[in-house]
């Protein structure tokens, strides 16, 4: 391909449900699911991620949310990052590199949980919703597996979406890089083992 501004988006949304009959059964069950999926452990999560689908990591905000909760999400870039001190100073001038790569062929990977008790009905619920999302060469779809498997996971509803165009190196615009059919060709054995699949 010559020019790739194609964005790729796996999103995740993924379901823990837990029957805690007692209140404090339930404050167990809570308690648990924050300490599990902490703003650093989710940061370990996605690190890992990206080391699988070939990403550069640029930037990392996290939080932990009282009572409970975290979110975390990482600017990743297909590109390696360029030590300032190797940056050609007898360039032309213009904007700092670290002043736009938020902006230019970058990407993202984020996850925010939700764990709730329901004291209605003793059902305690453990959501996380999560985006991979990619431009350029590199694909969400190789962490497709590790993610489902780094989370206690009942339910799991996926998406993926391309966006944008690519140009090969005659000039003609493709809006996909790669054959799809089913995001459940690119699912593993044992994955497909655990889940009935729609």
């Amino acid at each position: 391909m010559g020019f790739n501004n194609l964005t790729k988006t796996l999103s995740f949304n993924i379901y823990d449900v837990n029957y805690a009959d007692t209140a404090e059964q339930q404050a167990a069950y809570i308690e648990y699911i924050d300490e599990e999926y902490n703003a650093e452990r989710l940061t370990n999560i996605l690190t890992e991620v990206s080391n699988i689908i070939g990403a550069n990591i640029l930037n990392v905000a996290r939080q932990d949310y009282e009572p409970m909760g975290a979110s975390v999400t990482m600017l990743i870039s297909e590109e390696p990052i360029i030590p300032e001190e190797e940056l050609d100073t007898n360039a032309a001038p213009g904007p700092l590199p670290e002043s736009v790569v938020a902006h230019l062929d970058k990407s993202h990977i984020t996850v925010h949980t939700y764990p709730e008790s329901h004291p209605d009905n003793g059902i305690s619920t453990f959501r996380a919703d999560i985006d991979v999302s990619t431009c350029g060469r590199i694909s969400p779809l190789r962490a497709l597996n590790y993610l489902i498997h780094s989370f206690e996971s009942d339910i799991v509803i996926m998406d993926y979406r391309v966006r944008g165009f690519t140009r090969d190196i005659k000039g003609k615009k493709h809006y996909i890089d790669h054959k799809i059919n089913s995001i459940q060709n690119f699912l593993a054995r044992d994955t497909k083992n655990l889940y009935q699949m729609v």
